[in-house]
């Protein structure tokens, strides 16, 4: 058994934001008995992390194995004291390359865990794109920060405690430290739980350098009637472009639901050099404003369903560290539509064909040249790879 087989006998529950999420990994938490094991990209010192945290640190008082995994450049600038208060509290902690320093310009500085996982006792975890961070806070913006998690139960969970337990274990050696817990997070209750087929995608620079998009394509490819895809950041290669403008092409409706909000200036300017060929394919664009978009899923015909951390951008696709659930359930693929759906009705706009192509020159000569310093960047820290 591999991540990507889809296994039936899962029991899935599609979380909303922070306001669904974290409860119910804190709840989690808090009922363990032998092991929890968390990574994350940023882990904050915000009323999130310290309930998070806090759960963590009790959990490790009380005997619980607790592993804490956290991206060193995704974190560092919000961790604050929280790492050593669960250092102090016995949680073990380890940072995944934390030799990076602001003025390495490697090509493989960029090879970061962007992944969110958790497991618990073997007996429930979680899979999606919400850091550990306050998504009420959001500045100037209408909260929350938008994104999607999976709780996950059955034999799924197997594939994710031996994902988690293989990273930490790659970690601890890089980083000579060779306390790990032993293989209690290869064990656990993986029976059946449902009736939902669901496989787990990863994304890494060796075994796996390109399941997750190898998971789109296929879904977009097979695709009859619709296509609904959420990301953040959105800048596609050729591959991924031309099965979007393929499908529109033979009549199936095609959405991308993309950020509207300005967050990273040069991958928001980049991005929309590619709106004008997507529109004039048919492709609909409707663009997110009334908060930060961070969601990054999919729903294929009703039935094909994705959820996890990875972007459809160079960062997720050709370098970090990721992890999605790819869900075969028409219950579950429906939830999650209707909530993209109403995201679209109460805070987006749509992308006009006519207006794009009208554009000032300035905005044009904006996107161009940050779609030109863009390709440059991916052909540095992407090895040059054709996308």
């Amino acid at each position: 058994m591999t991540s990507n087989d889809y296994l039936t006998g899962n029991r899935l529950k599609l979380l909303r934001n922070g306001d669904e999420y974290f409860p119910a990994l804190h709840s989690a938490i808090a009922s363990a008995r032998r092991y929890v094991h968390l990574e994350t990209y940023i882990f904050a010192d915000d009323d999130a992390g310290r309930f998070i945290a806090r759960a963590l640190m009790d959990a490790a008082a009380s005997g619980v194995s607790v592993r804490v995994l956290v991206d060193s450049f995704g974190t560092k600038r919000y961790f604050g004291g929280l790492r050593d208060r669960l250092l102090d509290a016995g949680v073990e902690l380890l940072m995944y390359r934390p030799d990076l320093t602001p003025w390495d310009i490697r090509r493989s500085r960029l090879r970061r865990l962007h992944r969110k996982i958790a497991v618990i006792d073997g007996s429930v975890g979680f899979v999606g794109g919400i850091n550990i961070i306050d998504d009420m806070n959001t500045p100037g913006h209408t909260p929350p920060r938008l994104d999607y998690a999976v709780r996950v139960e059955g034999p799924l969970l197997e594939l994710l405690a031996a994902e988690a337990d293989q990273l930490w274990r790659i970690v601890a050696w890089s980083n000579f430290r060779q306390r790990w817990m032993s293989d209690v997070a290869h064990s656990g209750d993986f029976s059946p739980k449902g009736t939902q087929r669901a496989a787990l995608l990863v994304r890494d620079n060796l075994h796996h350098r390109s399941d997750i998009e190898d998971a789109y394509l296929g879904a977009i490819e097979a695709a009859r009637e619709e296509i609904i895809l959420a990301s953040a950041y959105f800048f596609p290669g050729v591959r991924f472009r031309h099965a979007l403008t393929e499908a529109a092409g033979r009549g199936v409706r095609v959405v991308l639901l993309l950020q509207g909000r300005v967050e990273y200036a040069l991958l928001h300017y980049a991005s929309r050099a590619l709106y004008g060929a997507l529109l004039d394919a048919n492709v609909e664009i409707v663009e997110y404003n009334k908060s930060f978009l961070h969601a990054k899923v999919a729903v294929i015909d009703g039935r094909w369903a994705t959820v996890g951390s990875s972007n459809i951008d160079p960062f997720s696709l050709l370098l970090a560290r990721e992890a999605n659930v790819a869900v075969d359930d028409a219950v579950f693929a429906r939830e999650l539509r209707d909530s993209l759906m109403a995201l679209i009705r109460d805070g987006a706009r749509p992308v006009e064909r006519e207006r794009w192509h009208k554009q000032p020159l300035g905005t044009r000569i904006r996107i161009w040249i940050a779609y030109g310093i863009s390709r440059f960047l991916i052909g540095w820290f992407g090895y040059g790879r054709r996308h």
